[in-house]
């Protein structure tokens, strides 16, 4: 994503504290790093990873965490911060991953710029990379209105989609990925995203 390129440095500044600031993040993202380990698989894949510091956050809870985001700026950035981790430029849509070698996949608002239509199968993509029995969480900003399963927003970067939770994971159904567990989040006046958050981890039936 060239658009990500441009600002790749001013996002890292912005978000760089921001798991620090944020105890129902970290606590989302413990839940899910507990589950992986469960499972006995501790690969696991951060898609859209940007600067790399929620990958850094996951290693340090124990799994072996890779980063892969399409924004070659954002992986500069992450490998120089992280040289101890692995970083790679790629796209969710077509993974350099090996079908079911993951024990996790993480998609944190990674989501939002990929066109509704498409994100089915980056859903099955998903799922391709997963062990069975292994889980995805994925997190997204969520559209008020379930007459209205998905909703185009401005956003600072490029436009992007808000989606109706129960939507959402029909499709993830449809990618054999059930939902174990959801968290919601309310948009509060010193939040960098005005918008109702969702967190859902979904299993690998």
């Amino acid at each position: 994503m060239s658009a990500y390129d441009a600002v790749a440095e001013a996002y890292a500044e912005l978000f760089r504290d921001s798991l620090n600031e944020s105890p129902l993040d970290r606590a989302i993202l413990s839940a899910f790093a507990d589950l992986v380990t469960t499972v006995g698989n501790v690969r696991v894949a951060d898609l859209g990873c940007g600067p790399g510091h929620v990958t850094a956050h996951l290693a340090g809870l124990g799994l072996a965490a890779i980063g892969v985001d399409a924004s070659t700026g954002m992986i500069d950035l992450a490998r120089a911060a992280h040289p101890g981790l692995r970083f790679e430029v790629g796209s969710m849509a077509a993974l350099d991953i090996a079908d079911g070698t993951l024990g996790g996949v993480l998609s944190r608002w990674s989501i939002i710029h990929t066109p509704p239509a498409e994100v089915p199968g980056v859903l099955a993509e998903f799922g391709r990379v997963l062990v069975n029995g292994g889980h995805l969480l994925i997190g997204f900003s969520a559209s008020a209105d379930a007459d209205h399963p998905t909703q185009v927003f401005d956003h600072t970067v490029e436009p992007a989609y808000r989606w109706w939770p129960d939507h959402l994971a029909g499709l993830l159904r449809g990618a054999g990925l059930a939902e174990v567990a959801r968290m919601v989040t309310q948009p509060e006046p010193a939040d960098r995203r005005q918008f109702l958050g969702v967190y859902l981890i979904a299993r690998k039936d």
